[in-house]
């Protein structure tokens, strides 16, 4: 088995770890509602809601249930409302990306307790799910997935589609490790417990069913080492220091 790779964040979560954090957490529906009307006097306190608004509109964040109650108590006061459901008994939510030091860009999904290295860059519909890590200056490109306790290394490049496969369930399953300076294709499959050595590239559309050593090129269905990485190779993979500046 190829060796494993140093985790490029200290945000390492044991599969029985998260199970229980889905469990116990309170399972919320997020929405946003518009209401207009006299809204002066109006306690807006109750529920954890967050209201933004003036005497007369505003805007509420909060819990369905809560938000709902609020509005069914004061028929006189709220003329009018629209509600907009964001997602439904959700266990978990969405990171606070103001906390990472990397280029997030717009329509990105990251969910709470990943780890995102500093100059990482994460692309437009790229998904990222719990307890997953991304080290630095690694790039997640367009609709990647990467799913949950994936660890990818530093200076990786994800292509647009791939899909780094997830091990929340079942239980006993191994996360994929994918080691620093890695290279995977456009629309590639790395499935569950894979470990792939550093330096080593998987082309486009491959899936990837065993562990790759470190400075290979792996290709096809199920994917295999087709050559060394060489210094051609090397060339067309090298990342760009460039679209990782902040």
């Amino acid at each position: 088995m190829t060796q494993r790779s140093q985790q490029p964040i200290d945000n390492a979560m044991d599969t029985q770890e998260i199970i229980r954090l889905i469990k116990e957490s309170p399972k919320l529906t997020h929405v946003r509602a518009y209401i207009a009307g006299e809204l002066s006097g109006i306690d807006f306190s109750v529920g954890n809601i967050k209201f933004v608004g003036g005497k007369d509109f505003g805007l509420l964040t909060g819990d369905l249930s809560a938000i709902k109650k609020l509005i069914e108590d004061n028929p006189e006061k709220i003329k009018s409302h629209d509600i907009q459901v964001n997602d439904r008994n959700s266990g978990v939510p969405l990171a606070d990306i103001t906390q990472y030091e990397a280029r997030i860009e717009p329509g990105a999904i990251i969910r709470d307790l990943v780890g995102i290295g500093k100059a990482a860059v994460i692309m437009m519909g790229a998904v990222i799910n719990i307890g997953a890590t991304i080290g630095a200056g690694t790039m997640i490109d367009m609709n990647a997935v990467i799913g949950g306790r994936a660890v990818i290394g530093d200076n990786c490049h994800i292509g647009a589609g791939a899909v780094i496969a997830g091990v929340i369930e079942p239980v006993s399953a191994i996360p994929v490790v994918l080691g620093n300076k890695v290279l995977v294709g456009a629309n590639a499959v790395v499935l569950e417990g894979v470990q792939v050595g550093e330096g080593s590239v998987i082309a486009a559309g491959a899936i990837v069913i065993n562990d790759v050593p470190p400075g290979v090129v792996v290709a096809g269905a199920p994917a295999r080492i087709i050559k060394k990485v060489d210094e051609k190779t090397t060339l067309k993979t090298a990342i760009v220091e460039d679209l990782r500046q902040l």
